[in-house]
């Protein structure tokens, strides 16, 4: 995993901390909370805050909190640290978490954690947030900071639901906070640094024996949002502590040198030039911004990459290619950065929605309408994230299924492809207690591949990413359709429909389809115990080396944190390379848009980044650190993870294949691969209760349904119903079918759901959602439905139907699900108690369908889960 250094930048931490209350019950330890942390935070040790960058507030009234928040929002550029110690309350329902100061009373002058802080936190200007929540009931927060657009971490000093003694001790500050100061000011053993999620782990040791008042034990919980890298939050360490890099020591000194010169100009110009003093007053540079503006860049890539490119876009930050004066550019100081890179990911299939609907993208960076009366707001694309400056795609087939769903004329989005940044073979992963001793691990033939692991030999099932989602899944199906028997693709570039369908058949089967590499791999580590998971000894994932290797390694890979060491060897996997498999590319694509007012400037500094990534001793040493291969694919070099023996590939023997197929051979294998595919059918039955619209949800809830309706295609059709029924909210049973079962146009699908998004006051039911009774009607609906394969996808925030319950509806319900033919629940469940109800266990099991608690990965899960229901073939092999 990356971590993001924040050193010699522009950092601030805002340390809330409130103690003496009117109404409330005083708590005298966390008058000692701000002065211990900003002491750790300042200490030699800690290495990353400079004097004045610890700001301290023990506010009375809301309003300082704002003024607070507002004045380190826009002053970090680097890390912004926010901490809150005090009184925590929350509502009936266990949402809307409320922050309290000095003033407050039980309901009143309060700051709300979802409408003032968080909005704040979203328009900040710093690379990256971290949150530090210590008060009574900080688990609950969780909720409505998954609607977070910033790279954000979260710390809840206790889980969900849960009031902490913190804050009642006499004197010398609190509990958690001791054991905060304590990790900060002396490391983590064996780390060099402290990470967030060192700091996790280290206040659940340090917190193991404590109780809650409800005598639960004392857990910490962490959530992260648009981010899968960590942040160093001290450099403090047991070991021996390696200097500061010099470029940030000049860097610190010389922000201290602009900060006093002023003063010292000030007193040459009283003493020796005191006539010319005024002149000298006017002249005096900047205090707080000696640096201009950096152009701000934004790299839109895939989630497998985002880790990497978020390490490589930060060291391209503080290097001299982009620091160091350049002809042209006036008096820019040197040492100022000229460009600074927001990094973040989507889907395959969310880039070619955004892509293919270039005119709407545009229109929501904007905030004004496509050709609608008034210049109405746009509605969110489901949800590609900001119009990007660069995107570097997994291959150059994505580009190539970009381009092809772009329309040929009017498209304010222009796609310049340029040369890869790194690559990373395809592999496929078998069980190292399973290894194939008769098939060589570099360049075996797909057909050797696939009869090692049948049922006569080793009967390992292969999974691989969807290929509509993922581009390692995407490039699997090329190599696997084009390279079948070994040879390389046939002088037709066509895939032969039969082998499809076996190579289908083989990989296919209920739930073996993933978003992407590191979710798929993810889901296999012996510590994850996720709802429909697959035997790991049994399963061969096609991934990426890369991937692989991280995996083995026990680095981070897709919401699984990092590990303390390698997996133990019967826990690995082993890369078998198949032979005439293309590699990952990684292409950079430069993005222009019409209308930009500083074109010729962004295409500059796209042009600057490229040229260092590819720059042996610039982007090449920080990629290959990482894992990837470089572009000239000299081997790897000291200090990549590949050449570790326990990450088990083989990068010295496998060559890297070059890409080589046109977009045609492209779009053939796609078009093989959807008709390999057997139809499918999915009812998404969406909650529209008033509820969905609080702590963020309704964003997530709308996103998966979205989600869910962009896969329908001829073969792939579905219906859209929402419950309670606005026109009948009383009736238990009715559902409102805003899409018949049966279509097969996600426009009808889009406008439905852009209705509910851009008027929810109009199209929400203020009445609880009766989440079985409405389940019983889709699945009598399913259980007639003549559709091959089917589900149903269940969206909700909780089933708020119990108190009123006929008896009969569980028995009916639990029925329906059990009886044949199967018509699995993929549910998505964004209330407090998430997947842990009976209820929505049982549902998930029965159905054989799969439950998926709010989270940040949630919606990619869900997605995945769908792309497979068309691919359940000659059974669950």
């Amino acid at each position: 995993m990356s971590e993001y250094d924040a050193r010699g930048k522009v950092n601030r931490a805002l340390l809330i901390c409130v103690d003496d209350y009117r109404h409330l019950p005083p708590l005298p330890a966390v008058k000692d909370n701000a002065q211990e942390l900003e002491r750790a935070l300042l200490a030699p040790g800690t290495d990353l805050f400079t004097r004045g960058e610890v700001v301290v507030c023990r506010p009375q009234e809301p309003w300082e909190v704002e003024q607070a928040l507002d004045a380190v929002t826009q002053e970090a550029r680097g890390l912004l640290l926010v901490y809150f110690s005090g009184h925590g309350r929350v509502g009936r329902d266990g949402g809307n978490l409320q922050l309290t100061v000095g003033a407050s009373e039980p309901r009143h002058k309060t700051v709300s954690w979802q409408d003032m802080v968080l909005p704040y936190l979203d328009n900040a200007r710093a690379d990256r947030i971290v949150i530090v929540l210590e008060c009574c009931y900080a688990g609950n927060a969780s909720e409505a900071f998954y609607a977070c657009r910033k790279p954000t971490s979260l710390l809840m000093a206790a889980q969900p639901n849960r009031r902490i003694f913190s804050g009642e001790e006499p004197t010398g500050g609190s509990v958690f906070n001791r054991a905060l100061v304590r990790t900060l000011q002396q490391g983590v053993p064996g780390k060099r640094f402290v990470t967030f999620e060192d700091l996790v782990r280290s206040l659940r040791d340090q917190l193991a024996a404590e109780r809650t008042p409800m005598g639960d034990v004392w857990e910490p919980r962490s959530a992260k949002q648009n981010t899968v890298d960590d942040v160093v939050l001290s450099f403090a360490t047991p070991e021996a502590r390696p200097p500061t890099p010099l470029r940030i020591r000049l860097r610190r000194r010389l922000k201290s040198y602009v900060r006093h010169w002023p003063r010292i100009l000030l007193i040459l110009a009283i003493v020796l030039v005191p006539a010319t003093a005024g002149v000298v007053l006017r002249t005096l540079p900047d205090r707080e911004a000696p640096c201009p503006p950096a152009l701000e860049l934004r790299l839109l890539t895939a989630p497998e990459a985002e880790p990497a490119l978020r390490r490589a876009a930060f060291d391209y930050e503080m290097s001299e290619a982009n620091t160091r004066p350049l002809s042209g550019e006036g008096d820019l100081p040197d040492g100022c950065r000229r460009a600074q890179i927001t990094v973040y990911s989507a889907a395959k299939d969310q880039v070619d929605q955004g892509f293919a609907a270039a005119d709407r993208w545009q229109g929501e960076a904007r905030g004004t309408g496509d050709d609608r009366p008034g210049g109405q707001v746009t509605d969110p694309l489901h949800r590609p994230g900001p119009q990007p400056d660069i995107w570097i795609p997994e291959s150059t087939a994505d580009y190539d299924e970009a381009r092809r769903g772009m329309p040929p004329k009017g498209s304010p989005a222009t796609l310049h492809y340029t040369a890869p940044v790194a690559h990373t073979p395809l592999v496929v992963g078998i069980p190292a207690p399973r290894r194939l001793d008769d098939v060589e691990p570099a360049g075996a033939s797909w057909p050797e591949l696939l009869t090692g692991t049948d049922r006569d030999h080793r009967d390992l099932r292969l999974l691989r990413p969807s290929p509509v989602l993922s581009g390692t899944g995407l490039l699997h199906t090329l190599g696997l359709y084009l390279a079948r028997d070994g040879s390389g693709a046939a002088p037709s570039g066509t895939p032969d429909p039969a082998l499809a369908r076996q190579a289908e058949e083989r990989l296919a089967a209920p739930g073996s389809q993933y978003a992407g590499s590191t979710e798929l791999l993810c889901s296999l580590r012996p510590d994850t115990d996720a709802a429909g998971s697959v035997d790991r000894t049994r399963s061969a994932p096609l991934v990426s080396e890369k991937s692989l290797a991280d995996y083995n390694l026990g680095h981070a890979i897709g919401s699984c944190p990092a590990l303390d060491a390698p997996l133990p060897l019967r826990d690995r996997y082993i890369a078998y390379y198949p032979g005439n498999v293309p590699a990952l590319d990684h292409p950079l694509i430069r993005v222009d848009w019409h209308g930009t007012a500083d074109a010729a400037p962004r295409q500059a500094a796209v042009a600057r980044f490229a040229t260092w990534l590819r720059a042996p001793d610039g982007g090449q040493r920080t990629l290959t650190a990482q894992g990837y291969r470089g572009v000239r694919d000299s081997g790897p070099r000291r200090g990549s993870p590949l050449l570790d023996s326990r990450a088990d590939v083989s990068p010295l023997v496998a060559p890297t294949v070059p890409f080589t197929a046109d977009p045609e051979q492209v779009s053939r294998v796609l078009d093989g691969y959807d008709k390999a595919q057997r139809s499918s059918q999915v009812l998404i039955l969406l909650d529209a209760s008033t509820s969905m619209a609080e702590n963020g949800k309704l964003p997530v809830a709308l996103g998966a349904a979205g989600r869910a309706v962009e896969l329908a295609g001829p073969r792939h059709t579905y219906g859209l119903w929402t419950f309670p029924d606005r026109a009948r909210p009383g009736d238990r049973d009715a559902v409102r079918e805003l899409v018949p079962l049966g279509s097969a146009d996600p426009a009808r699908g889009r406008a439905a759901l852009d209705r509910i998004a851009s008027r929810p006051d109009g199209e929400l039911v203020d009445h609880g959602a009766a989440m079985e009774e409405a389940l019983t009607r889709a699945l009598r609906t399913m259980k007639t439905s003549q559709a091959t394969n089917k589900a149903i996808v269940l969206v909700l925030d909780q089933d708020d139907g119990a108190a009123g319950r006929a008896a009969g509806v569980e028995r009916t319900l639990g029925t329906l699900v059990e009886d044949g033919p199967d018509v699995p629940v993929l549910a998505l469940v964004m209330g407090k108690s998430g997947c842990d109800t009976f209820a929505l266990q049982h549902l998930a099991d029965a159905s054989h369908g799969q439950c998926v608690p709010s989270g940040p990965q949630a919606v990619d899960t869900l997605a995945g889960r769908i792309a497979s229901i068309g691919t359940a073939t000659k059974g669950d092999r």
